[in-house]
């Protein structure tokens, strides 16, 4: 993120990020010494945390934050935080942000305890809010979440993995926390139901995007921009929108050639092939039509509010969502 879209994104925020990290901070916090060296370790490297900022901004663009709202944002955090722990121990992963992943440092079985100590985290956080309204959507997100990952797993065993079905299994995997963090962020603050939906919505929009850009960075970004391999999808058979794309427009026998070299731990010589062949094929492009649509209808959700610095900032995040590098 440049520094002024940085700047257009944090600036309603600054005081109120301040009061979240300390929330989260305080709402991860063990009495075991090992889980709060692992724990400082993550935040280390905390990433951009889109997330808490979207609920934030969200609360922001219709009321004043609360409590609620900083509780909120951390738990959507630690859900996210936990579901990278577990995705890099699935994928056997080495590299999380461009550092060594919490499954490398200390292997996968103190991963795994770890990650289900940060969900346990978030259910604590979850009662905290006292609102059967908020509960049902964590619940329901944590459920789409799992589905999402699991649908991924079996399609890329299966390599039948249809633009339609993607669309599905990006939304519960990865759109639904998004969805989430605006929905509660405006929740906190207000009653008023088209206003939530409306977030909701350019959540849900927000995180299809974010998940279509990171398929597109896995074949045209760099290990120094992603923190980890480019390519890291191919190798490990997951399917993604540019891959899919090509199936879709491959003749047969070629389509069977490249499902083969998937199957077959796929060397770096042939990624660079299936590379050039979804950029010859148009899948390069037609993954940017798919960010450019849905970012625009993902602004268009938020219309019915008046112009603001937050409706600004939701805007500015959309921006950098659609066109960053990492």
């Amino acid at each position: 993120m440049n520094a002024e879209l940085q700047n257009i994104v944090t600036s309603p925020i600054r005081e109120n990020l301040i009061r979240f990290e300390a929330v989260y901070r305080e709402s991860l916090h063990s009495d075991v010494k090992l889980i709060n060296t692992i724990i400082r370790y993550i935040s280390r490297k905390k990433g951009k945390q889109l997330r808490p900022r979207l609920c934030l901004l969200s609360a922001g663009l219709c009321g004043e934050p609360t409590e609620n709202t900083y509780r909120a944002a951390a738990l959507i955090e630690m859900i996210h935080v936990a579901t990278l722990i577990h995705d890099d121990v699935v994928d056997d992963a080495n590299l999380r942000r461009g550092w060594p992943s919490i499954n490398r440092v200390w292997k996968n079985k103190l991963s795994i305890l770890v990650g289900d100590f940060m969900f346990s985290k978030a259910l604590t956080n979850m009662i905290h809010l006292k609102d059967f309204d908020a509960l049902d959507i964590l619940s329901s997100t944590a459920e789409r979440l799992s589905q999402g990952e699991i649908q991924q797993i079996e399609k890329a065993i299966k390599k039948n993995m249809t633009e339609k079905i993607y669309y599905q299994m990006v939304s519960d995997k990865t759109a639904s926390l998004f969805s989430a963090a605006c929905k509660l962020g405006v929740m906190t603050v207000t009653e008023d139901n088209d206003k939530r939906e409306a977030l909701a919505k350019f959540g849900e929009k927000f995180g299809l995007v974010f998940q279509i850009k990171d398929d597109l960075l896995d074949i045209t970004g760099n290990v120094e921009g992603l923190g980890k391999p480019a390519g890291f999808d191919l190798k490990k058979n997951i399917l993604t929108l540019p891959l899919i794309y090509l199936f879709e427009n491959l003749p047969a026998s070629e389509v069977k050639v490249v499902k083969r070299q998937l199957n077959n731990h796929v060397k770096k010589s042939e990624i660079r092939e299936i590379r050039k062949l979804i950029e010859k094929h148009g899948g390069i492009q037609f993954a940017e039509n798919q960010i450019d649509r849905l970012a625009k209808e993902a602004q268009d959700e938020l219309n019915i509010f008046s112009d603001s610095v937050y409706k600004d900032s939701l805007l500015a995040a959309l921006k950098f969502n659609s066109h960053r590098n990492s």
